[in-house]
């Protein structure tokens, strides 16, 4: 009980001194950042470019991965990845350090420029776009023509910014029957050439839509003003198309000109060809496979699927709650197809002492579970890949500087986590990476995560919950103010599993038949029985030692949280979420 007795000492402390703290609390969060920023503004100077750490292997050649050209249906491109400055702000964007932008550099022969690239400051310079080249021999009707002319966007003359010289944003305007796919960027106010970049027909393009935020003149993001943003696809997914070059899109809510670009679009249909074979996914699950960190405190630990059935896992069946059936190995006896109805879910062993051992999983037997998958139009290989832990832990709160256990909220039975690599199909290499955290996530670029043993990504993964981060340290879910979340630790312990060790390839629809997916990759009900604790009861343990303002802050924190993070439905399978045939967001 003492934490209780903290917590309401704490609460009236915060009522008569809760002014003085909290501006002694903004004023070293100011100076935090202030300097934070100095330091991002002095790096922001390093003009460094990303190598990965290791040399890419031999991709065991066969079709067309890694062969650094694609064919779209009559329009060839390629990945270019140097660079030449045209003009670089040395403010606002993500951190405070501005951004530079840039045009394509040492263009292969033949191929013609699509648009400019754009990244922050923040960063090594890591990046592409594509470049094209008309393939028809067509002359009446090519997939590339010249702009008609050009449309001033927006220039930084009246930015009051740290800026190398002047920058002017430009829209290639297209002639009948093609579209824009990027913006050029030119240090002076003279109008680009006609011959600098081309448009693609318009059979050949797709919707586009903008992605993260690469640079705008306010110090937090602001949708009402310029703002600069990486680009990527509307429509995404397995069967999805679309492509973008790489580019950048503006968004100009002054009332400035903003005209809209396009992406790319494969046309081949077939995308077979330009994705690895079973031999090249071999090499890329062995240079690329993550390696997982877990907490020093973790108590749950992953195992391999066919563990979990041998060591006594259940199906049970509505309304056979009592007559539970045990596991086939490799899940043959369980449900195939069909929805997650309720009919069905899994749970731990009966027995008292088998059912805490299960719960601890068994890293020792741990398997990943590899997903490979077409994304972009099949410029991308996404591969996710998958951890089955058999039991996830109760969450824990951070309220203000007093941590508290939340009863039974967060535990589950039958824990799927994953993490997707994204790998360029032009050459092999890995362009940036999907930390699964909860019912979100983040993408994080190849150029900023941590490695071991080569080129294989560090993933923290989260004390008792599990979710993936690329650093260790602590993230506050649902915060509310600053101090004040569901806590996700994570920290470098002794417990590590490199993913390619017992590595698992259950699916890659593309191959066809050369991948057989196991049984219980297609049971489509719950893993973990739905949590019979009441909700408001537990959160009602925690708050009823809380008054005033804490209490209110609390109450939104839990509402900010979702579901799943509760624990209160059983989990589903790799198959049921959206992200198997879909984008991670």
């Amino acid at each position: 009980m003492h934490w209780l007795i903290c917590i309401v000492l704490f609460t009236f402390f915060l009522l008569f001194n809760g002014a003085t703290m909290a501006e002694s609390l903004t004023n070293r969060s100011s100076l935090y950042s202030q300097n934070i920023s100095h330091r991002r503004r002095e790096l922001a100077r390093i003009e460094t470019t990303f190598k990965l750490p290791s040399p890419l292997p031999n991709w065991r050649q066969g079709g067309g991965f890694a062969g650094g050209t694609i064919d779209l249906g009559g329009l060839q491109v390629r990945q270019v990845t140097t660079f030449k400055k045209i003009w670089t702000v040395n403010e606002g964007g993500p951190g405070n350090a501005g951004a530079t932008f840039y045009d394509a550099d040492s263009i292969p022969d033949g191929f013609s420029i699509l648009g400019c690239y754009s990244q922050p400051n923040n960063m090594p310079l890591f990046g592409h776009v594509l470049v094209g080249k008309d393939v028809t021999n067509a002359p009446l009707n090519p997939t590339l023509k010249s702009p008609v002319d050009y449309t001033l966007v927006w220039s930084s003359v009246s930015l009051g910014m740290k800026k190398d010289g002047d920058g002017y944003i430009w829209f290639p305007n297209p002639p009948a029957g093609y579209k824009a796919v990027g913006y050029v960027i030119t240090g002076s106010s003279e109008k680009p050439d006609l011959k600098r970049v081309r448009c693609v027909r318009s059979d050949l393009t797709d919707s586009l839509e903008s992605e993260e935020w690469v640079w705008g003149p306010s110090k937090s993001l602001n949708v009402n003003g310029f703002n600069v943003y990486s680009s990527r696809p509307t429509n995404r997914g397995v069967g999805a198309m679309g492509a973008s070059i790489g580019g950048f899109v503006v968004q100009n809510g002054n009332g400035g000109n903003t005209l809209s670009l396009s992406c790319l679009k494969n046309l081949k249909g077939s995308l077979v060809n330009f994705m690895p074979n079973l031999n090249q996914i071999e090499t890329l699950i062995q240079t690329y496979s993550p390696v997982v960190r877990f907490h020093p405190n973790e108590p749950y630990l992953p195992s391999s699927v066919d563990w979990f059935f041998e060591n006594g896992a259940l199906l049970d069946h509505k309304g056979d709650e009592s007559n539970p059936s045990h596991i086939n190995d490799n899940g043959s006896n369980l449900p195939q197809g069909g929805s997650n109805d309720d009919s069905y879910w899994l749970d731990l062993p009966k027995d008292g002492s088998s059912k805490q051992r299960v719960k601890k999983g068994d890293l020792q037997d741990a398997s990943a579970y590899f997903h490979i998958k077409p994304m972009y139009g099949g410029l991308f290989t996404d591969i996710a890949i998958w951890l089955f832990y058999p039991f996830n832990g109760a969450s824990r709160a951070k309220v203000e500087f007093i941590n508290i256990g939340l009863g039974k909220i967060g535990e589950h039975v039958g824990d799927w986590e994953h993490v997707t690599l994204r790998i360029s199909n032009f050459n092999g290499e890995l362009n940036r990476m999907f930390f699964a955290q909860h019912s979100w996530g983040t993408w994080v670029s190849a150029s900023v995560l941590e490695y071991a043993n080569g080129n294989k990504p560090v993933v923290y993964s989260s004390l008792d919950g599990h979710s993936s981060y690329p650093h260790p340290g602590l993230v506050l879910v649902g915060q509310v103010g600053a101090n004040i979340g569901l806590r996700d630790d994570t920290a470098k312990g002794g417990q590590v599993m490199d993913t390619g060790v017992k590595p698992v390839v259950v699916s890659a629809t593309y191959l066809g038949s050369v991948v057989v997916e196991p049984p219980w990759l297609n049971y489509l009900r719950k893993w973990g029985p739905k949590i019979e604790y009441d909700l408001d009861k537990e959160i009602n343990k925690v708050e009823k030692v809380m008054i005033g303002k804490l209490k209110k802050a609390f109450d939104k924190f839990v509402k900010s949280i979702p579901r799943e993070v509760l624990g209160e439905e059983g989990p589903t399978g790799p198959k049921v979420k959206n992200t198997w045939a879909g984008d991670e967001n």
